[in-house]
């Protein structure tokens, strides 16, 4: 395969061998990103002399014997939400449009301490808070796969470019799909961790509230592999983030499929989906048949309260956290997509007795679905009830949504590996849920899905 669109590790194996050096790999990525970026708007922040700098650093501590991490040299871009020390980290909002941080998030110590290469920044929704990407500082992002289309969001820019072999791999932020959305838009490979599994440090909007648990930075990249490779690089306690929890983390090459059992579903009883999609999870559980102990169509009882759960708690204060986040921003004017999220706020605002209610039937949701897991390992089942996100439409098809949402709710881990095609050519994405901490079992049951179905294939760009 061209070396733009190998696995990152296959990338780091190549540089530990000197087939290639970290500069040249670095440039091909830059190169890349220029053929590509003016059509897609992707990558909005590209330091890319800094990025070559540090590229021949890591080349002179190769020579020298230095071997900094799994990935030492491989370049990788981040959402934009996430901060990075001198380069200009908006969260798509206007308030912060030339904001610079003086210091790195925590995961992105974290990986210039393995020795990977911050290449640039990706473009993402205001604060995050839709399924698509597109701002008023830098406008919208396209699809690979169809440039009149969304790649999905709030971490688009991020799929997008990695999609197109701009970038190896990158991180984003998930707190109702939003990296595993993108993934299935673009035909990649993504994770949303365990709650309490990465810490969240440099990260805008911050960590903290009452929906805290609900959300968690995590990685994409074009292979399972290479989300084997980066977690471990980004979790663990950071002695800031105080939700982080210090669990020991699975290797998935070294899970036993055999030993798994394994239901599916392909309608949560809130929007079914299309037909594709339902033929994309048969096609997984198809896939996995004999490489498990057993596989059964069964779906959590009381799933489909999950929308009404979700949107209820994001919708509760009325806006007001909102409105707080915005002011303390500097932002006075807001995208479209961020004014139809204030006026759905304040149309659902909730008592506190209300509100007391929600959360007592969030807790009930929590243990009826850990109930339903303590007799399956894993979960196969739709990322979303459709294909082909149209630029601007987040909040006109919410339920759709609703597959990814789950997953924030109960705080599990799940990943989206590519399992099928439309008719049209665009990409189809299957969620793999697990239970709690044990990312390396959905993982491991991605791969084994991935080298059934072919996994991520280049977009005709």
């Amino acid at each position: 395969m061209e070396l733009i669109f190998a696995s990152a590790r296959e990338q780091a194996k190549a540089i530990r061998e000197k087939q290639i050096s970290s500069a040249e790999l670095t440039q091909v990525c830059l190169a890349r990103i220029a053929e590509v970026n003016p059509k897609l708007n992707a990558v909005v922040q590209l330091p890319a002399a800094t990025a070559m700098a540090e590229a021949r650093a890591a080349d002179r501590a190769l020579a020298r014997g230095e071997i900094r991490g799994p990935l030492h040299g491989v370049p990788f871009t981040l959402k934009d939400a996430i901060e990075t020390e001198g380069v200009a980290s908006t969260g798509g909002t206007l308030g912060r449009a030339n904001y610079v941080p003086k210091e790195d998030a925590t995961v992105v110590k974290r990986l210039r301490a393995a020795g990977c290469i911050l290449l640039g920044k990706t473009n993402c929704p205001e604060f995050g808070w839709a399924w698509e990407s597109d701002n008023l500082i830098y406008g919208r992002t396209n699809n690979p796969y169809d440039l009149s289309l969304s790649p999905g969001g709030s971490s688009g820019g991020e799929s997008a470019i990695i999609a197109a072999g701009g970038s190896p791999f990158g991180l984003g932020s998930d707190a109702g799909g939003s990296v595993r959305f993108p993934a299935h838009c673009t035909g990649i490979a993504a994770i949303k961790p365990t709650s309490g599994r990465v810490p969240r440090t440099g990260h805008f909007p911050g960590p903290g509230g009452t929906l805290d648990a609900l959300w968690q930075i995590g990685p994409l990249a074009r292979s399972v592999e290479d989300l084997n490779t980066i977690l471990p690089v980004i979790s663990g306690v950071d002695w800031r983030d105080h939700a982080v929890v210090p669990m020991p983390l699975g290797d998935a090459e070294k899970v036993n499929l055999k030993a798994l059992r394994v239901a599916f579903h392909t309608d949560n009883g809130i929007e079914t989906p299309s037909q594709e999609t339902i033929d994309a999870v048969l096609s997984a559980a198809k896939a996995l048949e004999t490489s498990v102990s057993g596989i059964e169509e069964a779906r959590p009882p009381g799933i489909e309260q999950t929308y009404d759960i979700y949107f209820g708690l994001f919708t509760a204060d009325g806006g007001v956290g909102l409105e707080e986040l915005l002011e303390a921003a500097g932002t006075s004017q807001v995208h479209p997509l961020m004014q139809r999220v204030l006026e759905l706020q304040r149309s659902h605002a909730k008592s506190m007795a209300a509100f007391v209610e929600l959360t007592a039937q969030w807790d009930a949701f929590r243990r009826s679905l850990l109930a339903f897991m303590e007799h399956y390992d894993v979960l196969v089942c739709p990322v979303c009830s459709f294909t082909g996100m149209v630029h601007g439409s987040t909040y006109d098809r919410l339920p759709a949504f609703s597959y990814t949402m789950t997953s924030n709710l109960t705080g599990w881990p799940a990943a989206v590996v590519r399992a099928g095609s439309t008719r049209g050519g665009l990409p189809i994405g299957v969620q793999i849920v697990a239970r709690p901490w044990r990312e390396d079992v959905a993982l491991a049951v991605a791969a084994r899905i991935e080298k059934s179905l072919g996994g991520y294939q280049p977009p005709p760009l």
